[in-house]
């Protein structure tokens, strides 16, 4: 069984909550894009975690957690992150822990690149975390990166690292930065590096025997299909493969295909970054709502826009993720509502679409809105369908109906056992 868990819309959507709680049924979870420019939250009774790198399943006891070739690893967060969880009691190890020899390596020039570039964009930056991800993925593509297995052979990274600093003091000299030096970056590597070491390993030929041996497999997926770099809002989008279609390859097993596809969706919108975003709340009403669903980036702690729920770009990201199910989040954040406001259309140049546009016409776009009673009571004790009241039911079967996928799981609360299935 190889299962995806997948965003449906501009990220935070919960994926991080998900994988936790159904990892139970998995021998192996695998990360396989991305960075540490997005973070998944998990409460469970270990205590709360927020895991910008490591899959979700590092926190569930017997199961394998493998990074991707697909990913970009920040070293020294990495080296955090396996820090913290020890700190907490939590081991780490090579048992239980694998990197893939092919995934990138993400520098600190690629996140003083980043930060240059939001600086020259100024008002017209593209909400970047700054932590280098673009520039290490456009490394990659130029054939100019370092990767995980560069990390085990010293004398071959140290002349490959010369060649590589050569080039990019060139992008830098540009924006009359002072170069790079080869000594200080070798220090670094060295440093964080050695300590991964012993994770580094092929996971494409470990997965590939797992799949022989029947094991269940759980790829995670970092932010959502508005983020994506071909399919996204393209340029504020991230620079990796969100999709669930990327999964296999983005893991280290191009030659399968999965066999389902949760997607995660929350029952209202949030989204961290600039872009376009049709639905977005302002004033008393956003404060409201964000406060209500502690609407703050795990990663950036910047405080996420908010809106309504958005049918059209909803529908769109069930699409071209493939989802056959969708886990809906935060339904209980919306109990404070007299009114439940839904995005059911957009109107552009004065024409109504129910289609999900893209380009200068998302730009363009405004809310065509329908509401839905409230229902005005505390449901995180609910964990039966039969526990809910009857709005929050009729809520959950218009979004159902809405985006054209079943509705599987609804959280009612952060806790692992806060939720229940349809």
């Amino acid at each position: 069984m190889l299962t995806a868990i997948v965003g449906i819309n501009w990220g935070d959507e919960g994926k991080g909550r998900m994988v936790d709680l159904l990892s139970e049924g998995y021998d192996i979870i695998c990360r396989y894009q991305g960075g540490n420019n997005a973070g998944h939250t998990v409460v469970n009774d270990k205590g709360k975690f927020i895991l910008n790198l490591l899959p979700s399943g590092i926190l569930r006891d017997g199961v394998i957690n493998i990074m991707g070739n697909g990913m970009v690893i920040d070293l020294e967060h990495l080296c955090g992150e396996i820090d913290k969880l020890k700190e907490k009691g939590i081991d780490v190890t090579p048992d239980t822990f694998k990197i893939s020899d092919k995934a990138f390596v993400c520098l600190p020039y690629h996140k003083q690149q980043d930060i240059l570039e939001e600086e020259r964009l100024a008002d017209k930056k593209y909400g970047s975390t700054k932590r280098g991800i673009a520039p290490v993925y456009g490394d990659k593509y130029m054939k100019k990166g370092l990767r995980m297995l560069d990390l085990v052979d010293a004398d071959s990274l140290e002349e490959k690292l010369t060649g590589i600093i050569a080039w990019k003091n060139l992008t830098l000299k540009g924006y009359g930065a002072g170069e790079i030096k080869r000594e200080e970056i070798l220090i670094w590597l060295n440093k964080y590096g050695r300590k991964l070491v012993p994770f580094i390993t092929d996971t494409t030929e470990y997965l590939n025997k797992s799949v022989k041996a029947g094991k269940k497999i759980l790829f995670e997926a970092q932010l959502g299909a508005l983020r994506d770099i071909d399919y996204g809002i393209y340029p504020y989008t991230t620079s990796s493969q969100t999709l669930a279609a990327y999964a296999p390859t983005g893991a280290g097993i191009p030659g399968e295909k999965l066999d389902n596809v949760i997607g995660v969706m929350k029952a209202y919108s949030s989204c961290v970054g600039e872009g376009p975003f049709t639905v977005e709340m302002s004033g008393d009403e956003a404060s409201a709502l964000r406060e209500a669903g502690a609407e703050y980036g795990a990663a950036t702690g910047r405080p996420r826009r908010v809106g309504a729920f958005d049918i059209p770009a909803s529908r769109y990201g069930v699409m071209v993720q493939g989802a056959k199910e969708i886990a809906l989040t935060k339904l209980d954040v919306l109990s404070f509502m007299e009114r439940i406001p839904v995005c059911a259309a957009y109107e552009i140049d004065g024409v109504k679409t129910e289609q999900f546009p893209s380009g200068d016409k998302l730009d363009k776009a405004k809310p065509v809105y329908e509401y839905l009673d409230g229902f005005k009571t505390d449901i995180s004790k609910c964990r039966s369908v039969k526990d809910l009241p009857d709005a929050a039911l009729n809520y959950i079967r218009y979004i159902e109906k809405a985006v054209g996928c079943p509705v599987r799981y609804v959280s009612v609360g952060a806790e692992r056992d806060e939720y229940l299935m349809m």
